[in-house]
């Protein structure tokens, strides 16, 4: 391609936004962006300088021509509007989860497979400075072989936070969809890409949350709960997601003779203690990075038997976005790699529609909550 890629935005809140700057900065034309609220969709496009504006999607691709287009909206909004970018010969950058469900998922894979379009799957914070360096240091044999993963995070989150898309499984919400696919990413850029096997359990410990008006960025949605909870003229909306999971997995690794053990613990309503981590344990050390999504110092435990905090080379460091906050930085880092492939240059794999795929099926699989063995009548 010789010319400036031509994007298309579906989204307003804070991935909308943050998906346009990293395409921009990856070298992008932003040509237009779609919304529900027409009011909305203009001032975000008046403050982004984007020149169409919309609210109908199938419209904005006759008009804007885009050859990308990039979908941040919830999850439960995804199918047609990439299935009708797929069809029309877009490449396709979609935010997490992909889909609501596995059936859906599958289906735009074999899509996009069919048409001959790329795609990429935004389950991006495997592009952490710490994560890429964790991923060079495991290459390099600093652990000896990969034997197990730890990702532990407890996110305390305000329980009253409006109703919304994130409570409803229809709508793509869950923590399944929305902290698994990140630390799952995470742990496959580092040992390896194969999944070999999962269980885990789940538990919707939220129950009900006030139903607010007027929230249209994901990101303040905070700002509106309401002062008086009590306010017996207030609406609830019922949560049918988990807030909470603990998921074991085997992972296939060429830096390992056996499977790489997996530990997933996350509970999105319950205060932490110690921090949050992600920590690779090897047969001749391990990694620890502070941080839900790996994006904390990074100590090692190596031959001395003490750990380290260790610098970010120079090499990894050239490479990291210069832009500020965790997300947005590994947007721009996806964004631009996607963009270069698409150019016809030479990039590393990223995640594609196949593992959000395989993500959307495999999360169907631990909400079945199937792995329990009934104990309660042994003598």
């Amino acid at each position: 391609m010789n010319r400036k890629p031509k994007v298309l935005i579906h989204g307003t809140g804070f991935a909308g936004q943050g998906h346009a700057e990293a395409f921009r900065s990856a070298g992008s034309e932003i040509v237009g962006i779609v919304g529900r609220t027409a009011h909305v969709v203009s001032d975000v496009a008046k403050k982004m300088n984007i020149p169409n504006v919309g609210t109908d999607w199938q419209e904005a691709l006759r008009a804007c021509q885009p050859d990308i287009v990039s979908i941040a909206t919830p999850g439960g909004a995804h199918y047609e509007p990439i299935k009708q970018a797929i069809e029309f010969g877009c490449h396709v950058f979609c935010d997490k989860p992909m889909t609501e469900s596995a059936e859906t998922a599958v289906g735009l894979y074999d899509l996009a497979k069919e048409m001959g379009v790329k795609t990429a799957y935004a389950a991006s914070f495997r592009y952490t400075p710490s994560v890429l360096h964790a991923k060079q240091l495991v290459a390099d044999g600093a652990i000896g072989e990969p034997v197990e993963i730890e990702c532990i995070s407890h996110f305390n989150l305000e329980r009253d936070i409006p109703f919304g898309w994130s409570h409803r499984k229809e709508d793509g919400g869950g923590r399944l969809n929305n902290n698994f696919t990140h630390t799952l990413s995470i742990a496959m850029a580092v040992v390896g890409e194969k999944i070999l096997n999962v269980m885990g359990e789940v538990r919707d410990d939220l129950g009900r949350a006030p139903i607010v008006d007027g929230v249209h960025n994901f990101a303040t949605r905070r700002n509106f709960i309401p002062e008086d909870l009590t306010d017996p003229s207030l609406e609830w909306g019922e949560s049918n997601v988990e807030w909470s999971y603990t998921v074991m997995a085997q992972l296939e690794s060429p830096f390992a003779q056996k499977p790489v053990s997996v530990l997933f613990k996350h509970g999105g309503l319950v205060p932490r203690f110690h921090d949050d981590h992600i920590v690779f344990y090897g047969t001749k050390g391990a990694i620890f990075i502070k941080g839900h999504y790996g994006s904390g110092q990074l100590s090692l435990y190596g031959a001395d038997k003490t750990w380290k905090d260790l610098p970010l080379p120079a090499e990894i460091a050239d490479t990291v976005p210069d832009v500020k906050g965790d997300t947005e930085q590994c947007w721009h880092y996806l964004a631009r790699e996607f963009v270069r492939d698409i150019s016809g240059e030479t990039v590393e794999p990223y995640p594609t529609f196949k593992q959000g795929s395989q993500y959307q099926q495999i999360i169907e699989i631990i909400r079945s909550n199937g792995n329990w063995t009934d104990v309660s009548r042994l003598a």
